[in-house]
């Protein structure tokens, strides 16, 4: 049934014209369905049809995808997702510097939260990005981490991860220390091929720049002029976050990623994460970001996954 009601043009350049419609119609099809409104691309921008609160909201979402499009950064489908939930929230476009990495132009962040994050990631020592997963807490603090690198403000990027399910006793595995490791650490390398292509994340492994460094390893190091990376710190202890988080040295920085309610020790209140949270945040040098359901911007049925299980535990707390 098409849309009745006053219609309003949004004049737009072609590439951002090109980014709402999508490949398709995809993009323009979720706007229409989120705001009951009629998209259609006649030329020179788009044209809304519907009802005044519809096109209000749809016009906003058509704005920030259009910001994102002129500024050189891919728009794909968890981006209308994003534009969608920020406009029917009536919250500000994500602004911050993107970052010239990606492969497919420059990664920016697709949240207000991700823009906070990325925002604390520059301006910290050490920042904590705590949330459920989807949110892109782990790739933004990877492609930080390159962009560090590739411009030289480090010399390393360090990557550690708790591996709970081999109870950290790598040696019985086998390979080397790469092979070992690299099943617990293959979202990272899917997140480092993604942002800086194969054979340049080849490349700067075989020099020593990227390095993977489980918590085991970690004991007794000092890394200097490095950004090191702790992923899934929810299954770390006290006495391996304290220890991780010393390791840093002079000209290092560190981003610390982690979904509570993902614990997978056998007492979830033995968690490095949380203990490390609660008397850090208010440490000078160090960020706190918190993401929400609402942030989650893989596949939609994340986020509802996500919403049912807060939703449940919620129900399950109350005596």
């Amino acid at each position: 049934m098409t849309p009745r009601g006053a219609e309003e043009f949004v004049a737009l350049s072609d590439a951002a014209a090109r980014a709402v419609a999508g490949p398709q119609s995809r993009h323009a099809a979720l706007i229409e369905d989120a705001f009951s409104v009629l998209v259609e691309t006649p030329g020179g921008g788009v044209r809304l049809r519907g009802d005044a609160k519809g096109r209000t909201g749809a016009k906003r979402a058509v704005n920030a995808l259009a910001a994102r499009a002129d500024a050189g950064i891919e728009v794909v489908e968890s981006d209308i997702r994003a534009a969608i939930t920020a406009a029917k929230a009536g919250e500000p476009n994500p602004a911050g510097t993107p970052l010239p990495v990606g492969r497919r132009g420059a990664i920016a962040p697709k949240t207000p939260a991700q823009a906070r994050y990325l925002e604390a990631l520059a301006s910290c020592e050490l920042v904590f990005g705590v949330g459920p997963a989807g949110t892109g807490k782990t790739f933004l603090a990877v492609a930080y981490g390159a962009a560090l690198l590739m411009k030289g403000e480090v010399d390393r990027l360090v990557v550690t991860r708790p591996a709970v399910e081999a109870g950290e006793r790598l040696g019985f595995l086998p390979g080397d220390l790469n092979e070992k490791v690299d099943p617990y650490l293959a979202p990272i390398w899917e997140a480092l091929s993604d942002i800086m292509g194969v054979e340049a994340l080849r490349r700067r492994r075989e020099r020593g720049e990227i390095e993977v460094a489980p918590i085991a390893f970690m004991r007794g190091r000092t890394l200097s002029h490095a950004f090191v990376i702790l992923d899934e710190a929810q299954n770390t202890s006290r006495l391996q976050m304290k220890m991780v988080l010393t390791r840093l040295g002079e000209g290092s920085r560190m981003a610390v990623t982690g979904d509570p309610s993902q614990v997978d020790l056998p007492n979830a209140h033995d968690s490095g994460l949380f203990h490390a949270v609660s008397i850090l945040e208010n440490v000078k040098g160090v960020g706190v970001s918190r993401f929400q359901a609402s942030d989650v911007v893989r596949h939609p049925m994340v986020e509802r996954i996500v919403t049912a299980y807060e939703d449940a535990a919620r129900k399950a707390a109350v005596p």
